[in-house]
């Protein structure tokens, strides 16, 4: 076990901004990484970004997948998906081709939904 290199585990959490911190700037990571504090800025990285409860966020974002739980302000692009459950607030673009929307979440915001790596299944009647 120690001659293997580390994986890299996309579950697990590679980074944190907690709460009582502020950050500004270009942030860019691999595994999953959470905003609990104040981030101004840009945000890239093909993995998870999770904006907490306590979480002000206000940047262009370009992620894999996104899930927010506090409030955000700008263009949001994830490759895959945008949750926004029922404590997070939008205010802004989301271009995502699949957006979940719990109840009791506010949007403000631009929304499509195309695009992006879903497979389509082929139509009835239609041979592969």
């Amino acid at each position: 076990m120690k001659d293997r290199p580390r994986e890299l585990n996309e579950t697990k959490l590679a980074g944190l901004i907690d709460m009582d911190s502020e950050f500004k700037g270009d942030l860019t990571f691999k595994g999953s990484f959470r905003i609990e504090g104040t981030f101004k800025g840009t945000i890239t990285s093909d993995s998870l970004l999770v904006i907490g409860e306590r979480g002000k966020v206000e940047a262009d974002v370009k992620v894999g997948q996104l899930v927010i739980n506090g409030e955000i302000r700008g263009t949001l692009q994830a490759s895959e998906r945008i949750e926004v459950h029922d404590k997070g607030r939008v205010f802004g673009t989301l271009l995502a081709p699949t957006l979940v929307v719990e109840e009791g979440a506010y949007l403000e915001a631009t929304c499509q939904t195309k695009g992006g790596p879903r497979p389509s299944a082929p139509a009835a009647g239609e041979e592969s």
